[in-house]
């Protein structure tokens, strides 16, 4: 038995998956909640919000992802990055997934990934868990309704929770498995509720397919001048740096808050939603993105909350850190309705500094905008993990690793070209610590930070003294309206300096070891980038 709109042409058997129980085309929001609450997959919260939990797996499983090793991509997958998977193996991953489907029900959700025709892949994802199925309606973009009588897939996710994989059999490392196989156009999801996966596996994709294109696949959140889109703007960050938070700026228009590609004609966003951290969410801060967690259909994942009541509690962490809720975009009132933007004026990369070295803001040449790019630093700090006692650097290339199939200098490659035909100024913008380090300083001011961010936005930066960084050679500002002149200077925050100097010393030396594994592929301008 099937339900909902579907291609006539294009159903799940025409793709050789056959013999489940009733399978859901297409559902609206209302119906893959009544769907859910029914199947006892979650609870209804305030405002019509869906409460969930994902399980044993509150994030993502980097160590579980494949590639399937073809003729095709051979020469063109960073291996050293992505594990491989034989294509003998995902076959029989393959096999023993679907027939481990018969007889279940499933929702299948038909969607785009990109805001530009130009470059946007159909995808069709196919989830056990009707829940999976409204959360990928608000990340990926939805066709019109009348479209979906067309719709035919470029490729296809079988996302199947409660299906438990073989190592020994099918080739992967654990129980949980996530396959990619482009010769297939078919990713296939196993043993993990965590609904990120899907999401990423559709980022991983367009990061492979894109720079084939020309087009920079970036993750990063973006914004635009309100009434006008050319003048936009990019924000990289990894997660905790504020890549959400800074993007939302009441006084400009969000394009997106995670993925974006920037191609011939300038950025569009990947998605249609937002997938935000609420840990310590408050509608003081973030008033928008508070609200979104009280309305219907926003998936609330892994958060406590009052039995009684519903209220959500944003300090209690005891289910996960990664508490997230995920929203369409136009739950923000100044989201952008087509998700594109021109080519950008400004290149914002965010890190979180634990160490308490690097200054609120600095300006970047091209050269040392690829450095950076390709360090893609932030730091965890003590706490946050079993063993942590001390500030620890964490170096995630082009900002995501994680999903970057192609290896990072094709991306900087990209990255540096494009700065160099539009023009882009770029910044490397500090949130983390001033004064010391994490245990011993603060964190910096995010009044400080909007300020410069604000600055640098509307061009007046452009117009300050900047001094030559000591330690990493970048540009940065002398003084700044709005802004104390001491924050500029991080080494005059710390009461002893040569404690600032020995810590300085050694997260250059960080850096250095980090990057030595790319020099081999750099230009020269590259490599004298990382010696300040």
């Amino acid at each position: 038995m099937t339900t909902g709109r579907v291609n006539p042409k294009f159903r799940l058997e025409d793709q050789g998956i056959e013999g489940l129980g009733e399978v859901h085309y297409n559902l609206v929001e209302p119906a893959l909640i009544e769907a859910a609450l029914k199947r006892g997959e979650g609870q209804l919260g305030q405002g019509g919000a869906l409460l969930v939990t994902t399980g044993t797996f509150t994030g993502r499983s980097p160590k579980d992802k494949h590639v399937v090793r073809t003729p095709s991509v051979e020469d063109s997958i960073w291996w050293e990055n992505n594990a491989e998977m034989t294509p003998e193996a995902f076959d029989a991953l393959y096999t023993d997934m679907t027939e481990h489907m018969k007889g279940r029900d499933y929702f299948v959700e038909d969607l785009i990934g990109g805001a530009d025709p130009a470059h946007a892949i159909n995808v069709r994802v196919v989830t056990e868990l009707a829940w999976h199925g409204l959360f990928i309606r608000h990340m990926l973009r939805r066709p019109d309704r009348d479209d979906l009588d067309d719709f035919t897939a470029d490729f296809t996710i079988v996302n199947c929770p409660s299906f438990k994989a073989d190592p020994a059999k099918h080739g992967c490392k654990s129980e949980t498995v996530i396959a990619l196989n482009f010769d297939r156009k078919l990713i296939l999801i196993g043993n993990t509720e965590y609904a990120g996966e899907n999401k990423k596996s559709v980022f991983t994709l367009l990061n492979y397919l894109l720079p084939e294109k020309g087009v920079m696949p970036m993750h990063c959140s973006a914004n635009h001048a309100v009434g006008n889109p050319v003048d936009s703007a990019v924000f990289f960050g990894l997660s905790g740096t504020g890549k959400t938070t800074l993007s939302a700026d009441p006084g400009r228009v969000l394009i997106g808050d995670d993925e974006h590609g920037w191609s011939e004609r300038g950025i569009f966003n990947f998605e249609g939603g937002c997938y935000a951290k609420t840990i310590n969410l408050s509608r003081e801060a973030e008033p928008e993105i508070y609200d979104t967690t009280s309305k219907f259909g926003t998936v609330i994942e892994n958060m406590v909350y009052d039995e009684e009541t519903f209220s959500l509690d944003f300090e209690d962490d005891s289910l996960t850190a990664n508490m997230r809720c995920a929203y369409p975009l136009d739950y923000i009132s100044n989201a952008s309705q087509t998700g594109l933007g021109g080519h950008p004026k400004n290149i914002i990369m965010l890190t979180c500094d634990a160490f308490g070295v690097l200054p609120p803001i600095a300006r970047l040449s091209p050269a040392q905008a690829m450095y950076h790019f390709l360090s893609g630093f932030t730091a965890k700090v003590a706490g946050t993990e079993r063993g942590v006692t001390e500030p620890q650097p964490t170096f995630s290339t082009c900002f995501g690793a994680p999903f970057m199939p192609r290896r990072p200098e094709v991306y900087g490659n990209l990255l540096r070209d494009k700065i160099a035909k539009h023009g882009a100024t770029c910044w490397l913008v500090n949130t983390g610590w001033t004064g010391g380090a994490y245990g011993q300083g603060s964190r910096m001011p995010i009044r400080a930070t909007r300020a410069l961010l604000t600055a640098a936005l509307d061009g007046s930066l452009a117009d300050v003294q900047f001094r030559k960084d000591p330690n990493f050679g970048f540009d940065v500002p002398v003084q700044v309206e709005g802004v104390a002149e001491l924050l500029l200077d991080p080494r005059r925050t710390w009461d002893d300096k040569a404690a600032y100097d020995a810590q300085a010393e050694k997260l250059v030396g960080m850096f250095a070891d980090n990057f030595a594994q790319y020099v081999p592929y750099i230009d020269d301008d590259v490599k004298a980038a990382a010696i300040g």
